[in-house]
C-alpha cells in the first residue's frame, strides 16, 4: 500500500495546528490523547541539525517551527504532526529536536541537568528523561540524546556534549566501571571508563 502525499499550504496547516494547540494552553498540547486518522505524508523534513524544511526550502519563521514542534508525535518509529482531526507524516532525519544548551544544579548524587532545545523546550534529565549515547559503528563517533517528551528525543549538540563530558564521573554499572553522567538520582553510562583513560 502506497502512502499518499498531501500538500496543504503551511499557513493552512499552521492555522489548524494553532487551533488545536489552544487545547494545551497551560502547557504543550495533549497530542498523546489525540488519535486522528492518517491523512498522508507532507513534504516536511527535520534535518539532523534541527532545521525544518517545507518542499525543500528552510522554514525561517521560528514561531511556525515552534508551533509545529508542539504537535509532534512519534508512533511506530514514524513522526507525525497531529491535531484532534488529522495526522500527517513527516520525515525526521535523526531526532526531532537539538539540545543546544544545559544548566547544572547541585553536584554528585544531587546533580540535576536541565536541557534547552532549539524549539524552546526544557527537559530535566532523570529516570523519566534519560540520556543515552549511540556510537557510529564505522567511526566510533558518539551521538548523545536526551528524552524530551512522549518518546521524542533531542540530539545533544557538540559543544554541549563536550561540556557534559567535563562533568562526567566513573561509576559501577552492569558490573563494569563506566564513565557517564548523573542527573536527578540516575546514572547514565556513556562508555567504559578505560576508553577515556580513567
Amino acid at each position: 500500500m502506497t502512502e499518499t502525499k498531501v500538500t496543504p499550504a503551511p499557513d493552512d496547516l499552521a492555522k489548524s495546528v494553532a487551533e488545536a494547540a489552544k487545547a494545551g494552553r497551560k502547557g504543550p498540547p495533549p497530542v498523546h490523547l489525540w488519535n486522528p486518522p492518517f491523512c498522508g505524508d507532507l513534504d516536511i523534513r527535520i534535518a539532523r541539525n534541527g532545521q525544518w524544511f517545507y518542499l525543500g526550502s528552510p522554514i525561517g519563521r521560528e514561531p511556525l517551527v515552534r508551533l509545529f514542534a508542539s504537535v509532534l508525535k512519534k508512533e511506530g518509529g514514524k513522526h507525525y504532526l497531529v491535531t484532534p482531526v488529522e495526522k500527517i507524516g513527516i520525515i525526521v532525519e535523526d531526532a526531532p529536536f537539538v539540545a543546544v544548551d544545559f544548566t547544572v544544579e547541585g553536584s554528585g548524587k544531587e546533580q540535576v541537568l536541565t536541557f534547552r532545545t532549539n524549539v524552546g523546550d526544557e527537559t530535566v534529565a532523570g529516570p523519566e528523561n534519560p540520556i543515552r549515547v549511540e556510537r557510529d559503528p564505522e567511526t566510533g563517533e558518539p551521538s548523545p540524546y536526551v528524552h524530551v517528551r512522549r518518546g521524542l528525543e533531542a540530539l545533544i549538540d557538540r559543544k554541549s556534549y563536550y561540556r557534559l563530558v567535563e562533568a562526567g564521573e566513573v561509576e559501577e554499572a552492569g558490573g563494569r566501571r563506566m564513565f557517564g553522567l548523573r542527573s536527578s538520582g540516575a546514572f547514565f553510562p556513556f562508555c567504559p571508563a578505560e576508553e577515556v583513560g580513567l
